[in-house]
């Protein structure tokens, strides 16, 4: 029989969970309780510019990969449309052959300029996984991966407020086929809707006119996914992001946004054996979880945590980033993520900067984990975008979109 060697086993466990193997401290150990999601590549970042400020988007300017963040402000983009595709190697710290690529664009429409259509396609590659036989030799290689691909829609409500949706459909084929084994697995689908909701107005300060923003997304809305006929379904990573960002003039050309955003996952808490008297108890709860639907298990994550609400309160990851732009064409950011140690323990710096010319606009990030065992440490992402707006003016089509201000 054909099966996936230990040590590719336990690499995927980590990519997939998405958590750093630094090791909780002993005094924590027994209170280590993360959330257990299928498809958990769906809440990497695929962007430079929001990983840069430690994964911030839910209220910063409008931009090409607006879909992850918050669709919503698509509506309030200052170009008539733009594309951009991102790459990031994956944990390379590991391994070589790991990575995340994303395409995403937006097109506003209608002579009211008040509503946009957008999409993206996201590939998460888990690169070569060796299978072996019974005694450790390596048989074959298999590739699993994860995708998705979904669409948009946006539309102001107001001058200063826009709501959007978004519907994804996912696919994850982590198991391989083997014609001489039993216990071939099949690929997972699932589908998924995004809500989101974006406010800003400009308050004047002094003489000075600024922009406060805010931003919502409850993203990953849908069915449960399951490798082996439904009989161990796994919760969608379903998150609540909520963050608001005040952007104020240093000087003429010169701007500087701070911006803080935090994070929920709408997932109920998988019950852990140490929780219960007895096996059966705990038999009995892990059913009722399995058998919970995705809407009861919203709701049900608000208020399951075993350590009750102090536990409820260390599931919400907090970001603060901010970003420098000279003139909308030279970029500096940093930021700072923090999920609490008990909770999956990823704490890490991000840092990052871009330029922009009339069409092209190129953004770089690099991050720095607390944790020099992190296998997050020195991860790079790159984003290359392209405003339609830009390629009009360079080809003499005249117009041009609403430049920022």
């Amino acid at each position: 029989m054909t099966n996936i060697s230990s040590k590719s086993l336990i690499l995927s466990l980590i990519i997939l969970a998405g958590f750093s193997t630094a090791k909780a401290a002993d005094d924590t150990k027994n209170e280590f309780n993360p959330i257990s999601t299928g498809v958990t590549s769906l809440s990497i970042a695929p962007d430079a510019r929001g990983a840069s400020m430690g994964d911030i988007g839910a209220a910063t300017d409008p931009d090409v990969n607006s879909q992850f963040w918050n669709p919503s402000k698509y509506a309030f983009a200052y170009s008539q449309a733009g594309a951009s595709l991102s790459y990031t190697p994956w944990l390379r710290k590991l391994v070589n052959d790991i990575y995340l690529a994303n395409l995403a664009g937006y097109w506003k429409v209608g002579s009211g300029d008040n509503q946009a259509f957008s999409g993206s396609l996201r590939y998460f590659s888990l690169g070569e996984v060796p299978m072996t036989d019974g005694e450790g030799n390596t048989t074959s290689t298999i590739n699993p991966y994860e995708m998705s691909f979904d669409l948009g829609y946006s539309r102001k409500l107001s001058e200063k407020f826009s709501m959007g949706v978004a519907l994804r459909y996912i696919y994850s084929d982590l198991g391989y086929s083997d014609g001489t084994s039993s216990e071939t697995t099949k690929g997972a689908s699932a589908f998924a809707v995004d809500i989101s909701g974006y406010y800003t107005t400009y308050p004047v300060i002094g003489n000075n006119e600024c922009q406060w923003s805010w931003g919502m997304n409850i993203s990953n809305i849908g069915s449960k996914v399951s490798y082996n006929g439904g009989t161990d379904p796994a919760f969608l990573p379903t998150n609540l992001k909520f963050g608001t960002t005040f952007t104020f003039p240093l000087a003429d050309y010169h701007n500087l946004s701070l911006s803080v955003d935090a994070n929920k996952l709408l997932v109920p808490t998988r019950p852990r054996l140490d929780d219960y008297d007895t096996e059966t108890d705990y038999e009995t709860a892990l059913q009722e979880w399995k058998d919970k639907s995705s809407i009861s298990g919203i709701f049900d994550s608000f208020h399951d945590a075993p350590g009750g609400a102090k536990e409820e309160l260390k599931e919400i990851n907090y970001s603060v980033g901010a970003e420098y732009n000279y003139n909308q064409q030279f970029f500096l950011r940093a930021g700072y993520f923090h999920e609490d140690k008990t909770k999956g323990n990823r704490q890490y710096f991000g840092f990052g900067a871009g330029f922009s010319l009339n069409v092209i606009r190129l953004d770089a990030a690099y991050m720095i984990a607390t944790a020099q065992s992190s296998p997050l440490d020195q991860t790079l992402r790159f984003t290359l975008s392209f405003d339609m707006d830009g390629l009009k003016d360079l080809f003499g089509g005249g117009g041009g979109g609403k430049k920022k201000r």
